[in-house]
């Protein structure tokens, strides 16, 4: 297939000639650890997106969802984000085994700042802490352990633009798309009809959340 983009920049000088240099703020609000505010952050965080990518740079991007302070911070440099039940595809872990560095973004709803950590992740089933990752009676099997190497606080431009925040910009739920009819087209089978995927999806919500 032929490449539609035509001017391609290559270098980084090129980026900066259009887009410029960061403040001095920016530049300057990166830490390597944990403090307190990253800590009450990530305590009323609900969402996650976890970035990782393997070792010939196939990229992958998972949301993580749970009660507010289901992420455990162990200290300043450690926290750890449990492997609730999902569709056991494992691509984040199995990233993870071959090439360690993580990006997550952490959402608060409601608030455009995001808080972005960077660092080195585990892939870890140590009992003493999956314990205390506890949620509705039952304990994660595994946990992704993360050492960290950078926080900073990212601004809410990308919310502010999206309106994600605002109600009144959101479609009607008749309007938003099939995931059910989404996932029969791709499949292209008949095992697998719009109607049995609907229900498959329901089930699993019903019963297997944690």
């Amino acid at each position: 297939m032929d490449n539609p983009f035509k001017e391609i920049l290559t270098s980084e000088i090129q980026i900066r000639a259009i887009l410029g240099y960061p403040s001095d703020l920016v530049n300057r609000k990166s830490i390597n650890r944990i403090d307190k505010h990253c800590l009450n952050f990530i305590a009323l965080s609900p969402l996650l997106f976890l970035a990782t990518a393997d070792n010939t740079g196939n990229c992958d991007v998972s949301p993580r969802g749970d009660a507010p302070g289901a992420v455990l911070v162990l200290d300043e440099k450690h926290l750890v984000i449990p492997e609730r039940p999902g569709n056991r595809r494992v691509d984040s872990l199995k990233n993870i085994l071959l090439n360690p560095q993580i990006g997550i973004l952490f959402i608060i709803p409601g608030l455009g700042e995001t808080l972005r950590i960077n660092g080195t992740a585990y892939v870890i089933k140590d009992e003493d802490i999956l314990k205390k990752m506890k949620a509705h009676e039952k304990q994660p099997v595994l946990g992704i352990g993360v050492r960290v190497e950078e926080c900073f606080i990212h601004c809410a431009k990308a919310f502010m633009r999206s309106k994600t925040w605002d109600s009144e910009s959101w479609k009607q739920k008749d309007s938003l798309p099939s995931v059910s009819s989404i996932l029969s087209d791709h499949l292209n089978s008949t095992e697998y009809t719009e109607e049995s995927i609907r229900q498959g999806f329901q089930e699993s919500y019903k019963t297997r959340l944690y």
